[in-house]
């Protein structure tokens, strides 16, 4: 493994940690609560934006809001945090990232053609390796609901993000980059996500705050990789976040995985441990 991949990898990992984290706590809003999705996406971005503001604002060039690529990836993960939350309102958490990882998949062969990334076989088969993981944990005999529909969606979405993330990563520093995805989303759910406010009490002040500042932080990690690593090194690490949906689906929602899905969790920690070892194309 080379050493920018070396360094990128960590931050990976917690940030594939942190996006199930404030997911689940996104569908714990919506399910139990009443939450609308709009709303749980709106105060993703704008409570994110308050939070990384003192550390952002000073490194954050309002120039950078002349770039079309910046207005563009903050609308695409407004559009993949929105599908992902309007899924998880009646889908299993499982199933549903099972579904939006088409995301690793349409990144790596993206960022091969588009970045002009070298093309490595292992590199697809691990991926290929990990996606039969996925496979196994959702078991695609749920048919194409409404839901599933939002979480494919929001693959497409969070796959081309991911390859932006890359494009754009000169623009500017980390902070800077994630407080301009931050203040547009917000700025684009102002109205909606405003009117759609639920009866507030403690329990979904605190959901929504931890809903926020784990989508937050782990973007934030996940900007630093991508700056320091290539996007298609990185898109076998992707499907980790199954690994963290299925944990936190045991353990807030009981959901027990049977023994497919153990394999296929086991397939995708291979494809992972594998990705480390492998030598550049």
């Amino acid at each position: 493994m080379d050493k920018s991949t070396l360094r990128a990898l960590p931050l990976m990992m917690v940030a594939m940690a942190l996006i199930p984290a404030g997911d689940t706590a996104g569908k714990l809003l919506t399910s139990g609560h009443g939450a609308a999705p709009v709303f749980v996406a709106w105060s993703r971005f704008g409570l994110g934006a308050l939070l990384i503001a003192p550390f952002a604002l000073r490194v954050m060039p309002l120039s950078l809001f002349a770039d079309w690529r910046i207005w563009a990836r903050a609308l695409l993960l407004v559009a993949g945090i929105t599908s992902i939350l309007t899924a998880l309102q009646t889908e299993p958490i499982a199933n549903v990232f099972g579904a939006f990882f088409v995301g690793p998949i349409l990144s790596w062969a993206l960022s091969v053609w588009l970045l002009r990334e070298p093309f490595s076989g292992t590199r697809l088969m691990l991926i290929t390796m990990g996606f039969v993981g996925v496979l196994l944990v959702v078991k695609p005999g749920f048919g194409m609901t409404p839901g599933i529909g939002f979480a494919v969606l929001a693959g497409i979405c969070y796959g081309i993000y991911l390859v932006m993330n890359r494009w754009i990563a000169e623009l500017a520093r980390p902070r800077g980059l994630l407080m301009s995805q931050l203040s547009i989303g917000a700025l684009v759910l102002a109205v909606p996500g405003s009117v759609a406010i639920p009866p507030m009490n403690a329990e979904i002040a605190l959901l929504t705050l931890v809903s926020a500042a784990a989508s937050m932080l782990g973007n934030f990690l996940l900007i630093i990789a991508y700056r320091q690593a290539e996007a298609s090194r990185m898109a076998p690490f992707v499907y980790t976040q199954l690994i963290w949906a299925t944990v936190l689906g045991l353990l807030v929602f009981g959901a027990i995985p049977d023994t497919l899905a153990l394999l296929g969790l086991g397939l995708l920690l291979a494809s992972g441990l594998a990705s480390l070892f492998e030598r550049r194309a």
